[in-house]
């Protein structure tokens, strides 16, 4: 069974871009334009990666992090910050709050393929 990728980011055109890469490569995706929406699926059923976006609309990708690893039901879901924010202490905070990567904006698709498939094997 393919695993599941939530895709939460609120630029739609990057949105389509991963969403394609990732079903390109095998990847069931599920796609949130915004916090409410993506915790909203993830409550309903923890997919087991989501790549997010820190700057996301309603709530914020810090936020539903640490939301996320605090619900024992997504303790095996893993997270992937995808954003623009490339400052150390940013990338800091997405860590400590339980990311398990933290890639920055702009990025090539090889390099993102190889982070998703080591979170996820990992």
């Amino acid at each position: 069974m393919s695993k599941t990728v939530l895709i939460a980011e609120k630029e739609a055109n990057l949105r389509l871009s991963l969403s394609y890469l990732m079903k390109r490569q095998g990847y069931r995706v599920v796609e949130a334009e915004d916090g409410e929406v993506a915790a909203r699926l993830v409550g309903e059923s923890p997919p087991d990666l989501v790549l997010i976006g820190v700057d996301m609309e309603k709530r914020g990708g810090f936020d539903l992090c640490q939301c996320f690893r605090a619900d024992p039901a997504c303790r095996n879901m893993k997270i992937i910050f995808v954003t623009s924010k490339a400052r150390a202490v940013e990338r800091d905070k997405g860590l400590a709050l339980g990311a398990d990567a933290y890639i920055t904006k702009p990025f090539a698709n090889t390099d993102l393929l190889a982070e998703v498939s080591t979170v996820l094997e990992g």
